[in-house]
């Protein structure tokens, strides 16, 4: 079957048999990770929901039971913006799941003024890439148990824009703007990949980065609806036109379970397919830009981000 940018979910695992399989996804509580984590659950796999809210964490799974009784579902709390409730909620999903064949990093922030976490960070590196680092090196040894497996790490066309700086991650030395905080996380989202996708080769696990496209989800909550619509517009405008949460959820799952997608990795991926590369100051297709993709950029990030840790992954 060939798929595209207004595949659905439901398309996406159509005739496939996820039992057996386990599968942890995060931000499920509301948009495309509950999307996920309800598609996912319908083809059979367990799946570990994890989000920040316990609360609406336990009410989106509700709404899954409610229309699948069976559905295998097992939920985690966990705050990405902060290291240690990252390793709590790592150490409770091993302890439970020896096996992990997908982790969707798939919860994010987007907008807000200016915060500092307890650890020190813009909350945008932090929720958006830090912790997804984090969670997924954590992971690593049942991802391993479980190969073939896949990681899977949610991007955005924002990665495109300029303003990545290494030497100055958490504003302390330029002026915030939540728009270039957001797409600088989203720039690490995909250099992320690329590094994880290096140090993974051979061990038949693979890395991705992914995106959705412009879905009006809760990432959008801080924002007002003006800066919303012009988000949306802006990534129209620059090749992804807004979708719904089943067509904006496929291609995380496809890069999850499709055997179409067995075997890629370092990539970035959308409309359930190889994005083409395009040039920097190419805002009017969609695609990825190379600097993205650039291997001394990443491991310069991967370095970066092992130190805010205070931990060094071994593969």
């Amino acid at each position: 079957m060939s798929f595209n940018g207004r595949t659905t979910s439901e398309e996406i695992v159509e005739g496939l048999d996820l039992s057996g399989k386990t599968i942890v996804v995060t931000g499920t509580s509301a948009g495309l990770g509950f999307e996920a984590a309800r598609v996912l659950a319908g083809a059979g796999a367990e799946i570990v929901m994890v989000a920040r809210n316990a609360e609406k964490n336990a009410a989106a799974a509700a709404r899954i039971t409610s229309v699948q009784p069976d559905a295998q579902l097992r939920l985690v709390t966990m705050n990405l913006g902060e290291i240690a409730s990252v390793r709590r909620a790592a150490a409770e999903i091993l302890a439970a799941h020896p096996k992990i064949h997908a982790l969707i990093n798939n919860a994010g922030i987007m907008g807000g003024p200016y915060v500092v976490t307890p650890d020190g960070l813009e909350l945008h590196l932090a929720t958006n890439h830090i912790g997804p680092f984090l969670l997924t090196n954590l992971l690593y040894p049942a991802l391993k148990s479980a190969a073939p497996s896949r990681v899977v790490v949610l991007s955005s066309a924002g990665h495109r824009m300029p303003g990545f700086d290494l030497s100055d991650l958490n504003f302390l030395r330029r002026e915030y703007n939540y728009q270039l905080a957001y797409c600088q996380s989203k720039r690490a989202n995909v250099l992320h990949a690329v590094a994880l996708a290096k140090r993974l080769s051979g061990s038949g696990i693979t890395a991705n980065s992914v995106h959705p496209g412009a879905i009006r989800t809760e990432v959008f909550r801080d924002l007002t609806e003006a800066n919303m619509q012009g988000a949306i517009d802006w990534s129209a405008a620059s090749g992804s036109p807004e979708k719904s949460s089943s067509q904006g959820a496929a291609t995380e799952i496809w890069a999850s379970v499709s055997p179409q997608a067995e075997g890629i990795t370092g990539q970035y991926l959308e409309d359930c397919a190889l994005a083409r590369h395009i040039p920097s100051d190419n805002f009017g297709a969609a695609g990825v830009i190379e600097e993205a993709l650039d291997q001394h950029t990443a491991e310069l990030l991967w370095d970066a981000s092992e130190k805010i840790v205070g931990q060094m992954f071994l593969f």
